[in-house]
């Protein structure tokens, strides 16, 4: 008798938590529903950012109004003026450093080694 009352028992909850777990899925929205009202967030700009909390922004035009050869130009006068920010800086990055060395390969060599043998260099790997 008592084994045939956990049975009920048992059934009774397994019936509940069923229930439960259908009216879930039938309140939750279809997923076209979900992307049609992301799309609309995003469009009207309410959606965050990557990386962001709160909402981006309106939504950025697209198109420009100038052409890819002006915007060059006018980077790289900015370049020249150090006024671009680095990757990962915030502020200036200072003036263009140039690629040009006014030391030769053969001084360069004489300065390491000299280095090395008073025991200026760091260790490989060191980065102090």
């Amino acid at each position: 008798m008592s084994s045939k009352i956990a049975v009920m028992a048992a059934l009774a909850i397994a019936g509940s938590l069923a229930c439960q777990v259908a009216a879930a899925q039938a309140s939750s929205p279809s997923r076209a529903d979900v992307k049609a009202e992301t799309s609309a967030a995003n469009k009207s700009g309410e959606l965050a950012g990557p990386g962001v909390h709160g909402p981006s922004g309106p939504a950025v035009p697209k198109g420009s109004n100038t052409t890819r050869a002006e915007r060059k130009k006018t980077t790289a006068e900015a370049n020249k003026a150090g006024q671009l920010e680095g990757a990962g800086v915030h502020g200036p990055s200072g003036p263009a450093v140039s690629s040009k060395s006014n030391t030769t390969r053969a001084d360069r060599k004489k300065a390491t080694a000299e280095a090395n043998k008073k025991g200026e260099l760091a260790p490989a790997g060191d980065t102090k």
